[in-house]
């Protein structure tokens, strides 16, 4: 169970505005501290906290305000505390962000507001997603709630895990391990991978797998070592690639220098397909302060041997 002696360290861009959410919404009081000595408790965004782990000697529970942990993963830091992230609430907006983007590529939409300007009346031919397979890397939360939104939207839906098990319950009409990957990709006609960044997913979308595809839509919402930017720009180039929907990337900001800019089958984004609304996250840390009192197991750990 808690003690009282816990404290409650924010480090986060809205601190405020998690003091603000927070405040009364815990069963047992909360003890917010400016000590990062006498702080056992940290909630946190983790690029602002990854660099002063150290600051806090007496950590037991660290919350994360972002879904994706990489920079508390790297080597040399220490992982002797209980880590959770966030999940549960990007499902949605990161199928926002997929379907308004096919549907603004496939029914032409931008083509009409150029048309429009000049006056034009010119309907243009354009293919239902009704029938289309997508494959989404990642059979987590937020690809299980893609593949149910993808469902509604009638298309066939393909899902590739480390395990190739179908999850209880979920709207995939296949799932295949991420060895028998390139069997799935032939046939896809969209591509969305969802997947954290781990040693097994750095690059799984290279010239190898890239090269099974044919005119595919590739969106990337997962994180950017999914994929070998050379590789992407090569696909492109052959045709195996019809465009690609790129939200995340190894270095961010993207370098103004970087190729992907003027690369007019990229469709560049500045990793804001889901974010991770203040108020949310604060309603998951409630809940799970409130286990933590309770000496209840908490959602949503972190399990450092995997980095997810």
């Amino acid at each position: 169970m808690s003690h009282p002696v816990d404290k409650v360290y924010l480090l986060t861009e809205n601190n405020q505005i998690y003091l603000n959410a927070l405040q009364n919404k815990t069963r047992e009081p909360l003890n917010i501290t400016s000590s990062r000595s006498d702080a056992t408790i940290v909630l946190a965004d983790p690029p602002l906290v990854a660099d002063c782990l150290g600051d806090f000697p007496r950590l037991k529970w660290l919350q994360s305000t972002f879904a994706g942990v990489d920079k508390l993963m790297a080597d040399g830091l220490r992982r002797d505390y209980q880590l959770t992230n966030i999940k549960g609430i990007f499902g949605p907006l990161i199928a926002e962000y997929v379907f308004g983007y096919l549907t603004r590529y496939y029914r032409h939409f931008e083509q009409y507001e150029l048309q429009q300007k000049a006056g034009e009346w010119l309907p243009q031919e354009y293919r239902s997603l009704v029938g289309m397979r997508m494959v989404i890397l990642g059979t987590g939360v937020i690809g299980t709630h893609l593949a149910k939104v993808a469902k509604c939207f009638g298309l066939q839906v393909s899902g590739v895990n480390s395990s190739g098990r179908n999850p209880a319950d979920s709207h995939f009409d296949d799932v295949v391990s991420t060895s028998d990957l390139t069997s799935v990709l032939s046939d896809a006609d969209i591509i969305v991978s969802t997947l954290p960044n781990t040693p097994q997913t750095r690059h799984i979308l290279n010239h190898q797998t890239l090269k099974c595809c044919s005119g595919v839509l590739l969106f990337n919402v997962g994180r950017g070592m999914n994929i070998d930017d050379a590789a992407l720009v090569s696909a492109i180039e052959a045709g195996y690639v019809k465009q690609a929907f790129l939200d995340v990337f190894v270095c961010e900001p993207l370098p103004k220098d970087h190729p992907f800019w003027q690369n007019p089958a990229i469709t560049i984004t500045p990793h804001i397909a889901a974010v991770s609304f203040p108020q949310q996250v604060a309603t998951i840390f409630v809940d799970n302060y409130n286990r933590w009192c309770a000496g209840d197991e908490l959602m949503y750990q972190v399990d450092f041997s995997k980095g997810y």
